[in-house]
């Protein structure tokens, strides 16, 4: 459903997404994506992400009240949730499992064009020796049979980072230690006074 479409992730959407992953390096992670169709170019722009869960990232109930959250703050700005990020708990572990396949048919819902990223470790690994500009995530979308299919992102129907610098930036942070400042909804629902917008993070 999503192949004819291109997918384009602004720096620092890309940039918190992965941040997150960094911070809970021995669990699974995930995250929403936010973002617009551009009819003009057939691209789909996921503009900014909200990091989402580090702790039993499958529980309905939580997931319920954060996308309502979510879809209520962002779409009185003109943005619609358009996806969903996972990061699997194991390093050595490529696949997209269940619980990342359940979150995006549910998005796929309301977005058809709904796009699942994976984090790709052996990419984020080799970024610190490589210095490569492609995205070290793995794009999925739905087909016509509604089943999730990865896109090779070595043509034009890959995911492309919006800012060719992204990796560079990247690795600044993460030389940084930057994660340690990501709040997602988790650490939210703790503590009401921690800011799932992460305002202060790129400042």
């Amino acid at each position: 459903m999503g192949g004819d479409l291109k997918y384009e992730i602004a720096q620092n959407a890309y940039i918190k997404l992965v941040l997150h992953s960094l911070k809970h390096k021995t669990s699974a992670v995930n995250g929403i994506l936010i973002g617009r169709v551009s009819q003009e170019n057939g691209i789909v722009e996921i503009s900014d992400a909200v990091p989402l869960f580090h702790s039993q990232i499958g529980l309905l109930p939580q997931l319920e009240i954060s996308l309502i959250l979510i879809e209520e703050y962002f779409s009185a700005r003109g943005l619609n949730i358009i996806g969903h990020f996972h990061a699997n708990e194991r390093f050595d572990d490529f696949g997209l499992g269940g619980v990342a396949k359940n979150i995006g048919d549910h998005i796929c819902r309301y977005f058809p064009q709904a796009a699942i990223l994976l984090l790709d470790n052996k990419k984020l690994e080799a970024l610190k020796k490589s210095k490569d500009r492609s995205a070290i995530m793995q794009l999925y979308v739905r087909d016509a049979s509604k089943n999730w299919k990865l896109i090779q992102s070595d043509g034009n129907n890959g995911l492309t980072t919006k800012e060719p610098s992204a990796n560079l930036v990247l690795l600044d942070y993460i030389s940084t230690e930057k994660w340690d400042q990501i709040v997602d909804f988790d650490d939210h629902l703790d503590d009401i006074s921690k800011d799932w917008l992460n305002p202060g993070l790129f400042n």
